[in-house]
């Protein structure tokens, strides 16, 4: 196996990448999408962190995060986060697809068992992963517009005047 080498930056900002186990497109279901949201509600409530922002596909989703100062500790929220959608969403297991590995780590078949994790190093690489965030959709076929995918943040960021709101799209908007 892999020898991770992770930074970890008190207070830090991270882009996070999280994957759906055997990639299934279930992440913007109606259900799953309340999943997530009361997971991501209940961990911040326990564990703050700022959300600088987010996108959710099919079968993964996307996001920057910042931390408190003098905290580095986002595996544990991206744990319980993932925890408290398999419980929300029981239904949605698949014993089928359930092996011993799977048992052993307590895991469901909803996530694959890792993250994709960068430490943001300054401005342009924020930049860039914001934007990255951002035109994912467009990237994957979903849609030819950034604007046009409902679950972004990228229509809070096109609100406050930081992106137009035609980015990566036609100039007619």
């Amino acid at each position: 196996m892999p020898n991770y080498r992770r930074v970890f930056v008190p207070g830090g900002t991270y882009f996070f990448t999280v994957v759906t186990y055997r990639r299934e497109p279930w992440l913007i279901a109606n259900d799953a999408r309340a999943a997530l949201r009361e997971a991501v509600e209940r961990c911040r409530a326990a564990r703050p962190f700022q959300v600088d922002a987010w996108v959710l596909m099919p079968d993964h989703l996307h996001a920057v995060w910042t931390l408190p100062p003098g905290d580095i500790d986002y595996s544990t929220r991206w744990s319980q986060i993932k925890r408290t959608v398999s419980v929300l969403l029981a239904e949605r297991k698949r014993d089928d697809l359930m092996t011993e590995s799977k048992r052993a780590h307590r895991e469901s078949t909803l996530w694959q068992r890792r993250l994709y994790e960068h430490t943001i190093r300054d401005e342009k690489d924020f930049a860039r992963c914001i934007d990255y965030v951002h035109s994912n959709p467009v990237k994957h076929g979903h849609v030819s517009r950034v604007a046009d995918w409902p679950w972004s943040t990228f229509h809070r960021y096109a609100q406050a005047g930081m992106y137009p709101k035609n980015w990566m799209g036609d100039s007619d908007s």
